[in-house]
């Protein structure tokens, strides 16, 4: 069965064994024994996210267990595959989510805004998160549902993230390994909170959590990681379930030689004079101040298209190539350069043929079938560039399965262990603990899913939230007019 999107995680050993039926624990400790970051560790060693040797290839451990409190039944994933009197393994996969119709796209967009990892408030604004979120996603939904509608109506990165969840299964059948594959998603069905309690009912002994993303940012990976942390020790089954993370893997040979094997193909498929195409990798972009608080994610970023270029010049193909930031919102500075900019930059210094690459993405979606083949391919022509290729997103590409199948091999010996360093293993160093502890200080409280939209249940509770709304609103209009800055600046709503 198909359910969820991955990330690793690893549970220490010496957990005691859950009661029958796996009853909830006690409040556990946000960081047990096993997980505490030594003093050379600590967040504000920013050099443990920064530098690849620490966040290198090994499999880490933490403790953890994850109840899921969704009623919501739309679960995916690929089951029946363990053998009898074996060890039930699962891997989780990790995933954004998208809308499926245009009436989710409101209720998504409250999941998204609502997560304090996406609008960072001050610590005396955070009780307006959520009437700030319910205020963004109203905002946002008509343009928004203007662009899934352009794409036919929905994402298509569910039925995607299935696929894929389906072809790792199988590529690990071949490999003598069965498991249970699951997809969560962190804003939109199937949830990752389904994905868990399915885990949990299936009885799955251990779990691998492989996000999805190849490059690790506090926005992506970090954010499912911090509900999975919070779900895992509410539980004590789960919690005493041994886990394994692989939180980034773009070092990976098979991931490497698969986007190489697409830019090649694209670029002499589509250019008369390939030769001289630009590629021109667009990544989506984070706030910069992230990445100055330790988010490794720039980093990672470069070095993932220098593995991929040395790839693709081994067969003889030494284009130029620029690395740009895309999906850029508000006036607060991003990681630059910018998309836009750097289309417009080519443009004006002569460029006339163009192969975009999307390289943070392994699947289609809004921002591939619509920031990027319209709006950016419109941009392109106007910017004076008469020819135009991209790469697609690698889905269920079977180099990269097969990769994914290798990575979820290599981690299973050190599920609930610390895992060896090596050159070649790309199951990254530092336990999630390590990860969260860079940028999860404030411990935030994560906001539960909503999957309707709906002001409340009864007039009273539609008279009180409509309350609640005009006065964050009031507040933040106050805010924005006196400081000019903030966050609906940031959305381009003032």
């Amino acid at each position: 069965m198909v359910r969820g999107n991955a990330g690793t995680l690893v549970a220490h050993a010496g957990v005691p064994s859950p009661p029958e039926g796996g009853a909830k624990s006690p409040s556990l400790p946000r960081t047990s024994p096993s997980l505490m970051v030594p003093s050379s560790l600590s967040p504000s060693s920013t050099s443990l996210l920064r530098r690849r040797k620490l966040l290198g290839p090994r499999a880490l451990s933490i403790d953890g267990a994850i109840d899921s409190t969704s009623s919501d039944t739309n679960r995916s994933g690929v089951t029946g595959g363990t053998v009898p009197g074996k060890e039930k393994i699962g891997v989780l996969l990790l995933n954004l989510g998208g809308p499926d119709k245009l009436e989710d796209v409101q209720p998504f967009l409250y999941n998204l805004f609502a997560d304090p990892d996406i609008i960072r408030l001050p610590k005396a604004l955070q009780w307006l998160q959520k009437p700030i979120a319910t205020f963004a996603a109203a905002a946002r939904a008509p343009q928004s549902s203007e662009a899934y509608a352009s794409i036919g109506g929905g994402s298509p990165l569910r039925k995607i993230t299935e696929d894929q969840a389906e072809a790792l299964k199988d590529a690990l059948d071949m490999r003598g390994q069965p498991v249970d594959v699951y997809v969560g998603m962190r804003y939109w069905k199937p949830f990752t909170e389904d994905a868990i309690q399915q885990i949990k009912q299936d009885r799955i002994q251990k779990l691998v959590v492989l996000p999805l993303y190849p490059q690790f940012s506090i926005s992506t990976s970090g954010s499912s990681l911090r509900l999975l942390e919070d779900l895992f020790k509410s539980d004590e089954y789960l919690y005493s379930m041994p886990h394994t993370v692989i939180p980034s893997w773009y070092q990976r040979p098979g991931y490497v030689r698969a986007m190489a094997d697409l830019i090649v193909e694209e670029r002499n498929k589509v250019f008369e004079e390939p030769d001289k195409a630009t590629i021109f990798f667009s990544a989506h972009g984070v706030p910069k101040s992230y990445v100055e608080e330790g988010d490794p994610y720039k980093e990672e970023m470069e070095e993932c298209v220098q593995l991929i270029m040395a790839e693709v010049k081994k067969r003889g193909v030494n284009n130029d190539y620029v690395l740009a930031y895309q999906s850029r919102v508000g006036p607060v500075e991003w990681l630059q350069p910018y998309t836009e900019d750097s289309i417009k930059s080519l443009g004006q210094k002569g460029c006339k043929d163009l192969l975009a690459v999307p390289i943070s993405f392994v699947s289609e979606h809004i921002e591939t079938l619509e920031e990027i083949d319209m709006e950016y391919r419109e941009l392109a022509e106007e910017s004076g560039i008469e020819n135009w290729g991209r790469v697609p997103a690698l889905n269920v590409n079977p180099i990269f399965i097969e990769d994914l199948a290798a990575a979820v091999t290599e981690a299973l010996p050190y599920v609930g262990t610390m895992g060896p360093a090596s050159d070649t293993t790309m199951v990254p160093s530092g336990s999630v603990e390590d990860l969260l502890a860079a940028y999860d200080r404030a411990d935030l409280a994560l906001p539960p899913p909503v999957t309707m939209w709906q002001w409340g249940f009864t007039k009273s509770a539609e008279t009180w939230n409509g309350r609640i709304a005009m006065i964050a609103v009031i507040l933040l209009l106050v805010l924005e007019v006196t400081t000019g800055s903030g966050v609906l600046h940031n959305l381009r709503i003032l």
